[in-house]
């Protein structure tokens, strides 16, 4: 397994928020819902979306967004139409004032908008939970990374729009999994494009070197790596192997391996009910002790206490 696959890896939506909208000029939305992360693609008409921190992007057919929470942005027709809606977390929707809009912008099932027949249709998905998306992953993207339509080739957006609208046995589980995929898709065309700006570990990927040894810690986070060990395997000395890694990704290889093994504890202690030993032996760690120690030097916070505090967010 290499580094983006065991990024890529951890996405999985559980009651996503999925939504059609369809609006008229003008028009502008100010989403300060607090999630995670936001997928958002123009099926029809542009947009611009306009970061608190940034400068505005347009946004055109095929285009799409993947906006990192939690900071709120705008998406307008125009980046000088003043918001008259607002996205608050759990989706709730109001004028600028706090007035209701549920009723008035229902447009029937997962369709929402000022007009069924509008010039401008979005769809969005949102991973609500922390915990359905890796910290890893959410660490390695910027604010906002745009997928331009001529870029990538996809039939997901088309499936999505079309699966959107269904109110069929089994539907809320099948639209999580094709916001999973159009994530996976979106994420590794972006990062595949060359101006985009990748992490260390995704330039490292290429190297004869750290390459193979990155494939090798990410296969196994649980074997006892030694920087020995790691540099017999990809037929270097420790010297070189150190250098270079840490010339490409930035730090030693043990300090990558802990970063990794402890991002990986704390998707698990989020993700699963598995006791706090079998995180320990799974992510490389020989007890639980061990694992307790590691974290809280980390994160300044027990495994325990993260488990509680992620349960309660």
């Amino acid at each position: 397994m290499d580094a983006l696959t065991d990024l890529l890896d951890g996405p999985r939506a559980r009651g996503a928020f999925m939504l059609r909208s369809s609006l008229n000029p003008p028009w502008s939305m100010r989403i300060q819902d607090e999630a995670p992360l936001t997928l958002v693609a123009m099926a029809r008409d542009e947009a611009w979306v306009i970061p608190d921190h940034g400068g505005p992007e347009r946004v055109r057919p095929g285009d799409v967004m993947i906006i990192r929470g939690p900071d709120p942005y705008t998406v307008a027709d125009d980046p000088g139409t003043e918001p008259q809606i607002v996205i608050h977390p759990g989706q709730r929707c109001t004028t600028p004032d706090g007035t209701s809009l549920a009723e008035a912008m229902d447009l029937g099932v997962r369709a929402w908008g000022t007009d069924p027949n509008g010039s401008t249709v979005m769809l969005t998905g949102t991973y609500q939970m922390r915990g359905a998306v890796t910290q890893r992953l959410l660490a390695a993207l910027p604010a906002l990374a745009i997928v331009r339509a001529g870029t990538w080739k996809s039939p997901l957006v088309g499936l999505l729009g079309e699966e959107i609208g269904k109110d069929e046995p089994g539907q809320e589980v099948v639209l999580d999994r094709l916001l999973d995929l159009l994530l996976i898709a979106a994420l590794r065309a972006w990062f595949s494009r060359p101006q985009a700006e990748k992490p260390g570990w995704y330039r490292a990927h290429g190297d004869a070197v750290v390459g193979p040894a990155l494939r090798l810690l990410h296969d196994d986070l649980s074997h006892p790596w030694t920087v020995a060990d790691l540099a017999a395997k990809v037929g270097v000395s420790r010297a070189a192997l150190a250098q270079r890694f840490g010339k490409l990704i930035g730090e030693p290889p043990m300090a990558y391996l802990t970063g990794v093994r402890l991002a990986q504890a704390a998707d698990l202690l989020r993700e699963s009910d598995a006791t706090l030993e079998a995180v320990a032996r799974q992510v490389g760690y020989g007890n639980a002790f061990a694992l307790s120690t590691a974290f809280k030097r980390e994160r300044g916070i027990s495994p325990q206490e993260y488990r509680t505090g992620a349960a309660t967010a």
